[in-house]
């Protein structure tokens, strides 16, 4: 196995470097033809780890039942050039998500995993893309037919925090 070179990190996620005010907007109900979003605040702060080869974004989501912490954790395989995306939901503390694997094309990430929403099978979706140096967007979608179709189901608009 080849070790990384410590120099030439990947540079595609230095835009979400930094702390953040967050916008979310998530479906009130998932796979359920809802259309009524909520709307609620929350922070975000990412720090460069693995020499540059990967990050850690930590959350405070402000969700209108009450707050809670939740960490996200990049990494860049660079053999494959793709980076893998995990999530630890601070309101349950022993599970770690399923990482969503993809790459940066053009300026956006496009991220998948295969999952379980209840007893059904989805494929997860995430892009990650920068409107500027000061406004990030991230959306999350699930399919429930293999990825014919795709229902988006939260999207979070960042602003740059002074």
């Amino acid at each position: 196995m080849a070790l990384q070179s410590l120099t030439n990190a990947p540079t595609d996620f230095d835009f979400v470097i930094g702390d953040w005010h967050v916008t979310h907007r998530r479906l009130k109900e998932r796979l359920a033809n809802c259309t009524e979003w909520v709307e609620f605040d929350g922070e975000m702060s990412t720090r460069a780890v693995l020499g540059g080869f990967g990050n850690i974004e930590d959350n405070l989501l402000k969700f209108p039942e009450g707050e809670f912490r939740a960490v996200a954790l990049r990494s860049y395989d660079a053999s494959k050039g793709t980076w893998s995306i995990w999530w630890l939901d601070g309101r349950f503390p022993d599970r770690v998500d399923v990482p969503v694997v993809g790459r940066f094309e053009n300026g956006v990430g496009t991220f998948f995993a295969n999952d379980m929403f209840g007893d059904m099978p989805i494929v997860i979706r995430f892009i990650w893309s920068k409107t500027n140096a000061d406004h990030l967007r991230w959306e999350q979608a699930f399919s429930a037919d293999g990825g014919a179709s795709w229902e988006t189901n939260w999207t979070m608009d960042f602003r740059r925090r002074a």
